[in-house]
């Protein structure tokens, strides 16, 4: 799709569509999607299941291609994009033979780097993502938000244009949940990746982002954007402020809207 690129933006997703072959005919995953993700944003997507969003994510990592339309980075249309993309599903994917150290370094290994340097990069911040003590540990020797940040950590220590996090904490219990989120927080407020980020949770969206999308049902499209004007650095005392509560309540029913039977 011709045009100019929004200016600054790191990502941006323009008039994408995607739609796949079945038996029965051809299912229209996504529809006209226009997204665009500044640099050093934290931005979450919300949907009813089913609605595309793992598509999306799928598109715009490399792993997939649209039907029509065109992803941007820094302003440069990209159509191939592996390799350029930072991508966290919501299972860790920890190679249970790799200790820690070796997990989260394999993905600079795997770009040719030496795995002395790689070890050398990914050590100072062990502690920082609370890992400290734990480098030759086993996956199966890590609690479940252990092994989450080893994934995030293996994820961003590769320096992408933008991090893609799919439901990382889908899986986890609510406390250790919850404190995943302020970790997150805090790690994303010290090195201000650009993350784009996709959670069912409605509260977890407004607690952690900038900006949030509501996706449609099938075929996906963007049914409204809100911006998510609460200060940072966030903590937990905001989820009982009137403001947040507004916010929360304003996604909910764009969310059910969106769900909605057409």
């Amino acid at each position: 799709m011709a045009g100019t690129p929004a200016p600054g933006a790191a990502l941006e997703v323009r008039g994408l569509s995607k739609s796949f072959p079945t038996r029965g005919g051809t299912v229209v995953a996504l529809a006209e999607i226009d997204m665009v993700v500044a640099p050093g944003e934290f931005v979450t997507i919300i949907g009813p299941s089913g609605c595309g969003k793992s598509t999306l994510f799928n598109i715009i990592a490399g792993l997939d291609q649209p039907d029509s339309g065109e992803i941007y980075l820094h302003g440069s249309a990209s159509s191939r994009r592996i390799g350029e993309i930072a991508y966290m599903f919501q299972k860790d994917l920890l190679f249970p033979w790799r200790t820690v150290v070796q997990n989260t370094t394999i993905g600079l290994e795997m770009e040719g780097i030496s795995k002395k340097d790689a070890r050398d990069k990914v050590a100072p911040l062990l502690e920082r993502f609370g890992l400290a003590g734990f480098a030759d540990a086993y996956p199966s020797q890590l609690s479940g938000g252990m092994r989450q940040r080893a994934a995030f950590l293996r994820t961003m220590v590769q320096d992408r244009t933008a991090m893609l996090l799919d439901e990382p904490f889908g899986a986890l219990d609510s406390f250790t949940r919850t404190e995943m989120q302020q970790w997150l927080l805090s790690v994303w407020e010290e090195f201000r990746t650009t993350i784009l980020f996709i959670t069912h949770d409605v509260a977890e969206a407004v607690f952690l982002s900038d900006r949030v999308y509501v996706m449609s049902r099938r075929p996906g499209r963007i049914a409204t954007m809100l911006d998510i004007g609460l200060p940072r650095p966030r903590t937990l005392e905001v989820e009982v402020t009137d403001e947040f509560s507004e916010l929360e309540h304003t996604l909910k029913r764009e969310l059910h809207l969106g769900a909605a039977p057409a």
